[in-house]
């Protein structure tokens, strides 16, 4: 059983608790960083979800997926591969009814090199902190997003990428840097 709890913020299932499974190094999004998140995306996208396909890779919580769906994005991938973590997702997925939530059961690299066909608006990347992944998973954000796709970062330290990405937004929160990237076609 869950210690506590994070809410989402808007959409559909506004005000709807997530149970945080108690996994180690896991760390929800804060609020305050979740809803600075989406008022940067609700400008750039002129509060358009709907038609919007993003993946959760290193999903954790769930709390940036759930919070895309509950806004009404078309179709939310989540990765995790922690089993008591995807068990919390699947819950959380079912008790919202949000049909448009898919959570594999992976390792998120396995399901990066199977989704050469896929094109994302968003790719959400709040990996565990200190293990190199966010240098590890950038090969693959060119074969998976869309021109002028999304990449949103949370990391314990500032992040650099190459020239294929633009950063459009930044902030700091405590010991943790947030950054909005967006591919440039």
């Amino acid at each position: 059983m869950s210690k506590y709890s994070i809410r989402i913020i808007g959409g559909s299932c506004k005000r709807s608790n997530i149970p945080v499974a108690e996994v180690p190094g896991l760390r929800p999004t804060p609020n305050r960083v979740r809803e600075t998140l989406f008022n940067w995306l609700e400008h750039l996208w002129h509060h358009q979800f709907q038609d919007k396909s993003i993946l959760d890779l290193f999903a954790g919580s769930g709390a940036l997926g759930f919070e895309a769906a509950s806004r009404g994005a078309f179709h939310v991938q989540m990765v995790e591969n922690h089993p008591v973590a995807l068990s919390n997702l699947r819950q959380v997925r079912d008790k919202l009814k949000l049909s448009q939530v898919r959570i594999h059961n992976h390792d998120a690299y396995l399901v990066l090199s199977r989704m050469d066909a896929s094109r994302f608006d968003l790719v959400l990347l709040d990996p565990p902190f200190n293990e190199g992944h966010i240098e590890k998973v950038m090969p693959y954000m060119n074969g998976i997003l869309k021109p002028d796709g999304l990449i949103y970062i949370e990391s314990e330290h500032r992040v650099t990428l190459d020239d294929n990405y633009l950063m459009i937004r930044e902030g700091k929160a405590g010991q943790v840097y947030y950054q909005l990237f967006q591919r440039q076609s």
